[in-house]
């Protein structure tokens, strides 16, 4: 039987998920990978220059900080983070309902870029890559976003939405770049940076 190629390329390498997002271990787990999933928290706070791409790099590395000191030669630890932009403004996760709804009536409408940064760190080096996808929301009605935040619960994600969801389901009009990149890990680049390292 023909032997999965990036299974092949880390046979003797152990990766470490520094995430609990169901939607992370999925995707590693379709990329066909045998990982362990240790997340740790760390205070998500950034400098507020950071624009854009560096708020979700920063964040990304961040996140990585607390597994340096105890990595193990062979290991490779993967952290991520996503944030979406809209106006020169990062869309973060919506503490309550309020803020989901403002956060939804911004972005209806127009489009936004969705960007996720995967930092992948080893004892020795540490290497961040990001996806950029641009998407398009129909306009939505108040009645829809209430109803989708009310069944949906989106708290756990950046700009109040899930792509894979009902919202994503009935509003996205257009979308350039990776879809998986926009639920949460942009695949075709841990892919190539994982055969790469």
């Amino acid at each position: 039987m023909t032997k999965n190629p990036l299974k092949e390329r880390l046979k003797d390498k152990k990766i470490i998920l520094g995430s609990g997002s169901p939607r992370r271990k999925m995707f590693l787990e379709e990329l066909g990978l045998d990982f362990e999933v240790r997340p740790k928290s760390v205070e998500e706070v950034y400098p507020e220059a950071l624009q854009g791409k560096e708020i979700s790099e920063y964040l990304a590395k961040l996140k990585a900080t607390p597994f340096l000191k105890e990595l193990e030669p062979n290991q490779i630890v993967i952290t991520s983070d996503t944030v979406v932009w809209h106006n020169n403004t990062s869309l973060a996760k919506a503490a309550d309902k309020a803020e989901a709804i403002e956060m939804l009536r911004t972005l209806s409408g127009h489009w936004h870029e969705v960007i996720t940064s995967v930092c992948f760190s080893t004892k020795d080096a540490q290497k961040t890559v990001s996806g950029v996808t641009r998407v398009r929301l129909k306009d939505f009605s108040d009645d829809e976003i209430n109803y989708y935040i009310d069944t949906c619960q989106p708290f756990d994600k950046a700009g109040a939405y899930g792509i894979q969801e009902w919202i994503g389901m009935i509003g996205i009009t257009e979308i350039q770049g990776s879809y998986t990149n926009v639920v949460g890990l942009p695949t075709d680049l841990v892919y190539k940076t994982l055969m790469e390292l």
